[in-house]
């Protein structure tokens, strides 16, 4: 074994013990799986002005442009991905527009929309910028 690869094993050791401390055990989750996993900025998560729908909606849009650096799933996938209807999914993109989360970019008839997902809010009156007070 060499230097790197004992480093390697010391460092997973330590993390054992730290998970095993934990108040939420995943017990057989495998986060590089198939199906990946999707990180949401604690600015969104905190965002008292967004619901729940709004949130997962923004989730799933960042779980479409993070693979591949563009975003526009249809209304329907993302309705269909939910469980919920399209007209759900209409008011949650228009209420992360309004916060200025996402601008949205209608790209023709029969097409979908192209999504942007700012890093900042883009609308300062909906929320401070997180760090900041």
């Amino acid at each position: 074994m060499d230097d790197q690869e004992s480093q390697y094993n010391t460092k997973m050791t330590s993390m054992k013990a730290a998970m095993a401390d934990r108040e939420v055990i995943l017990e057989g989750f495998d986060p590089i799986s198939a199906k990946g996993f999707t990180q949401i900025p604690n600015a969104i998560l905190e965002d008292v002005n967004l619901n729940d729908g709004d949130k997962i909606t923004y989730a799933l849009l960042l779980g479409y442009g993070w693979d591949t650096n563009s975003c526009f799933p249809g209304q329907e996938t993302l309705a269909q991905r939910q469980g919920k209807k399209v007209r759900s999914i209409r008011d949650h993109l228009k209420n992360l527009e309004k916060k200025g989360w996402i601008t949205i970019k209608q790209r023709g008839f029969n097409k979908t929309n192209q999504y942007t997902l700012h890093a900042r809010v883009m609308n300062s009156k909906s929320v401070v910028n997180k760090g900041e007070k």
